[in-house]
């Protein structure tokens, strides 16, 4: 029989597209576009501060240096509010804020009341809505002082410590009974080294605008000396001593 011949069908060839380069230009305006971003996280979300003393001790260190979220504690706006955890401070939370008694100085305290609470102090221990507070962080290592140990039965003076004049005459006000009641739209906040802590027990409330944000974590901590030098010196001291002094267990620490 004659064979009968089929026209099989032509493999067809697979047409291999390669991607074109990135041009310089298009390099550099993702670079751009990547600064941007950060630039508006650092400066609208993100912001670094170093802790300049020892009123949180031991819970954050001279030379600690943190990154603080502005936006947890801000009013929440229409367009963001859906993509960012807003919500108000609680109690035992860490909060920095601009100081209510100098203008453009940065604090860092624990939020001890918020509005509505009745605060008072007995031998070092805090009371809160009548039930004593188990503070496991807080630290005691400077002399007694009957003003800030028993508040705020004991009257405010110069003698303790109390130079707000303002807040000596205020603070009487505010008192109900035993307790210190923490008006609307205000908290009352003491650092963890209660006996070097220059706090609310010593220029007021804290007002509710002045928050700046949550410390989240520790990103870099330094060995620095309360009275170590400033400026140029400082900067040559960091450099020389960076490994040596690098408190390194330290380093992305959370804050808590």
């Amino acid at each position: 029989m004659p064979t009968i011949a089929k026209n099989l069908p032509a493999k067809e060839e697979e047409a291999v597209e390669q991607e074109p380069r990135e041009t310089p230009v298009e390099f550099f305006v993702s670079l751009a576009e990547l600064f941007v971003i950060v630039l508006f996280i650092m400066t609208f979300v993100l912001q670094n501060f170093e802790i300049p003393s020892g009123s949180m001790e031991d819970t954050l260190l001279i030379g600690d240096h943190v990154v603080v979220n502005r936006e947890q504690f801000a009013p929440p706006t229409r367009w963001m509010g859906p993509l960012l955890p807003y919500r108000d401070l609680r109690r035992d939370d860490i909060a920095v804020f601009l100081s209510p008694e100098q203008p453009g100085l940065f604090l860092v305290k624990r939020i001890i009341g918020v509005p509505g609470d009745r605060i008072h102090l007995r031998d070092d221990v805090v009371y809160r809505n009548g039930e004593r507070l188990v503070e496991p962080f807080v630290r005691h290592k400077r002399q007694y002082n009957s003003y800030t140990a028993d508040f705020p039965a004991v009257p405010p003076s110069d003698m303790y410590g109390v130079r707000n004049e303002k807040w000596a005459q205020e603070l009487p006000s505010h008192i109900v009974g035993d307790d210190i009641v923490v008006p609307p739209d205000s908290y009352f906040a003491m650092g963890d080294n209660r006996d070097n802590s220059y706090d609310s027990r010593f220029w007021g409330f804290l007002p509710r605008k002045n928050v700046i944000g949550r410390p989240m974590f520790l990103y870099w901590s330094f060995n620095t000396p309360a009275d170590s030098p400033r400026g140029f010196a400082s900067l040559t001291y960091t450099i020389l001593h960076f490994f040596d002094e690098t408190r390194w267990s330290r380093t992305f620490r959370v804050v808590q």
